[in-house]
């Protein structure tokens, strides 16, 4: 795609562009104008993402002229996923660490409405907390022997660059080429290899998507907000040589990074998360000289691309045995029981992936 964005219109009528990779605008938001499709929505349908909850004309109006200093970020940008996809659940996306300040009466209601319970009115603060002793209870036998795997996973962005929804070519390939750096430092069981998307051979790549390591984009509701922007450059995948520590570079955050085995031991893969965290950052802070480098606010937390991973910016899952489950009250039914905990059911390769047995 040769320019920053194409519109629906001009999409529809173009073969070559592709909505999965390319950033596809609304065509009034790419005019900087209240999105009619948006009004629709809001009429007619039930279920609308918290963008859709919040956003009214008036709002627009009044914030439309806005604009950050590091990604210029407005706020038609801002809420682009939820007007093009009336089934987007957020329907935001920040471009740096200002949009949420400068965009905040959008922000603020989301956050606490994902969020649920974590107030923006300054009377809480995010702490995050990665001491493996602090863990003092256990699954149950009896869950254990449900659980075939257990992942968890925290975003991180580096503060001196715009998040990747407001990021460039440029941008995306400085931060590939200095985690190429950071990797190298890396020592242990958390020491191993970093791979491109545009260097990777055949071979690795099919035994990457065997082992459902590979991240490969191709996601319209994330195309949207800019996330697959100049994909594949300035995206690769660093992985431990057990495969248990991983890091995605550019996948939507700058940083992935993942601690993951089989088995139920969730501390064993916490601690190790903890450890290779605290081990990328202490090398990015060594070759950059910088004190500080991941994006965070004393308020929101960790700072990310999308809403729903502000705070811890974690994500613990396991995949777990429930024969029959799905076939028997669907998807859809098992996801709305799990929210009633708090909780999400994904597909087998994560957020908007099928589940396969």
């Amino acid at each position: 795609m040769a320019s920053e964005f194409v519109t629906q219109s001009d999409a529809k009528s173009d073969p070559t562009i592709d909505p999965a990779f390319d950033l596809i605008l609304n065509d009034d938001l790419a005019k900087n104008v209240w999105p009619k499709d948006l009004s629709v929505q809001q009429s007619t349908r039930e279920n609308l993402s918290l963008m859709a909850k919040v956003m009214t004309p008036e709002l627009f109006e009044k914030l439309k002229d806005k604009k950050t200093k590091a990604a210029g970020w407005t706020i038609a940008r801002a809420i682009n996923t939820g007007s093009v996809y009336t089934h987007s659940f957020v329907g935001c996306h920040a471009g740096d660490h200002e949009s949420y300040s400068l965009f905040e009466e959008l922000y603020r209601p989301v956050i606490e409405s994902y969020h649920k319970g974590y107030q923006l009115d300054g009377t809480m603060h995010h702490i995050t907390d990665m001491d493996i002793e602090k863990i003092t209870t256990d699954l149950t036998p009896e869950s254990k022997s449900k659980v075939i795997s257990t992942r968890i996973r925290v975003a991180r962005n580096l503060s001196f660059f715009p998040l990747n929804p407001g990021g460039t070519l440029e941008t995306r390939m400085q931060i590939a080429d200095l985690m190429e750096q950071v990797f190298a430092t890396l020592e242990g069981d958390l020491a191993g290899v970093f791979l491109r998307h545009t260097e990777m051979t055949p071979e690795q790549t099919q035994q990457l998507i065997d082992d459902h390591f590979l991240f490969r984009g191709k996601d319209k509701m994330q195309a949207a907000s800019g996330y697959h922007r100049h994909w594949p450059h300035g995206r690769g995948i660093f992985h431990s040589k057990s495969k248990e520590f991983v890091v995605w570079v550019n996948e939507g955050d700058h940083l992935r990074i993942i601690s993951m085995e089989q088995g139920s031991d969730v501390k064993k893969v916490f601690e190790r998360l903890g450890r290779g965290i605290a081990a990328i950052e202490a090398g990015i802070k060594k070759i950059t000289g910088r004190s500080e480098v991941f994006m965070s606010d004393p308020v929101l937390g960790v700072i990310t691309c999308c809403p729903s991973n502000l705070g811890t910016a974690m994500r613990a899952s396991v995949h777990i045995l429930v024969p029959k489950l799905i076939a028997s009250i669907g998807f859809e039914e098992l996801d709305k029981i799990a929210r009633t905990m708090n909780c999400q059911v994904r597909g087998s390769s994560g957020e908007h992936s099928k589940v396969v047995d």
